[in-house]
């Protein structure tokens, strides 16, 4: 399979050479290759959503600049809100479209593993861009479902073992009753054990849920020195919010789910310094192809940042579209060859799926809010030690 980077480069030289790349019209007309992208365009998660939609956006975008290409990309976009049944419904409609080759598909994993049935029966190849349950590759024997990211396992594993070496002993709970909060409470609440950590309260709550004051004040009681939160950045910010209200001083221990702007913005940087949060693979700075996707993002003028997703839509485009130059806009034949991935290189690093189509992720980073911002835990103050969590 073509090397991405290898793409990225020439591309880059050509979008530098003509100043810009909107403006590139192909020589030559070439045949129309229709990929989808799915995810949450509206609600809570939609600054995630679209930070991936132009992800993908801009990789097909630099792909239509590489007079190289064989093909010229289409993407077709699709809002799934974060909800399962409204997800069962634009994924329908796209594997349905069999001129649609392939899908970048799915942030909430609520929704992934909803949509995994309905992939498998269209024949239509999805590669997973940011939900992190297990079950979405690791729960059926779909082979039409990849995923670029990491799961919950990797983070929990990380994040627990992270805490206990801190010395934090226990922990209150409060999760989502989604599939996402759901899984992420039994991975945690395994590693844990593992680390003889003590959870003294937990409590599952709806994703619509408003009013937190009865389980916080069940949980004040117990005085824990972490709250771990499992769910996603609207529900984060309702928490963290009335937790303030209640006097909770616990660590706010988030997971991916709120690794967002949109967090930081909702409570505020007062409230939003110290939570934390863990997200598979390195931080875009740092990653292989970190800087290259940042020149190129910016030079688009997206009204939107790419957000912590991002680079895996951006990834799970070029996969797609590499397969297709390879084998032709065909499922069957990109499905194969999207399974031979091994070892490709691509801006997160080198891509190799499993024989259940998930990414080997080596890499958990651990994030601290640092006046206002998202920081890598080691190059944050509360890293250097100048900064102290609390409940120590």
């Amino acid at each position: 399979m073509k090397k991405v980077l290898n793409t990225f480069l020439k591309a880059s030289a050509l979008c530098v050479s003509i100043g810009m790349i909107g403006a590139v019209t192909p020589a030559s007309a070439k045949d129309v290759v229709k990929i989808a992208f799915v995810g949450p365009l509206t609600g809570g998660s939609s600054s995630i959503g679209l930070g991936g939609r132009n992800s993908a956006d801009l990789a097909i975008r630099l792909r239509n600049a590489d007079p190289k290409s064989k093909y010229t990309y289409e993407l077709v976009v699709q809002d799934d809100e974060c909800r399962p049944n409204i997800g069962v419904q634009v994924a329908t409609k796209v594997a349905a479209d069999k001129s649609i080759v392939a899908g970048v598909t799915h942030y909430c994993s609520a929704v992934a593993i909803a949509t995994t049935g309905v992939y498998h029966r269209f024949g239509m190849p999805a590669i997973v861009w940011g939900a992190v349950l297990p079950e979405v590759t690791y729960g059926n024997d779909y082979k039409e479902v990849f995923r670029v990211n990491g799961t919950m396992i990797n983070q929990n594993e990380v994040a627990v073992k992270f805490m206990a070496d801190l010395g934090y002993k226990n922990w209150g709970v409060i999760h989502d009753t989604t599939d996402y909060g759901k899984g992420h409470n039994e991975y945690f609440t395994k590693y844990l054990k593992e680390h003889n950590g003590v959870i003294l309260s937990s409590f599952g709550v709806t994703a619509e849920q408003q009013d937190f004051t009865t389980e916080l004040t069940k949980l004040r009681e117990t005085k824990p020195q972490v709250l771990f939160f499992g769910g996603l950045t609207p529900l984060g910010v309702r928490i963290r919010t009335q937790m303030d209200k209640l006097g909770i001083k616990s660590v706010f221990q988030g997971t991916s789910g709120i690794k967002s702007d949109a967090y930081i913005e909702g409570v505020g940087p007062a409230l939003a310094e110290g939570s934390l949060s863990f997200l598979e693979g390195a931080p875009l700075e740092k990653l292989p192809g970190g800087q290259f996707f940042s020149e190129q993002y910016a030079q688009q003028k997206y009204g939107e940042k790419p957000e912590a997703y991002g680079p895996f839509s951006f990834t799970a485009a070029n996969l797609i579209m590499d397969a297709v130059e390879q084998v032709g806009p065909d499922r069957k034949k990109v499905l194969a060859a999207l399974s031979e991935t091994k070892n490709v290189d691509t801006i997160i690093g080198k891509v190799t799926f499993d024989d259940h189509g998930q990414n080997i992720v080596p890499l958990v980073t651990k994030y601290v809010v640092d006046d206002g911002k998202w920081v890598v835990w080691e190059d944050s103050h509360y890293g250097s030690g100048s900064k102290k969590l609390p409940g120590l």
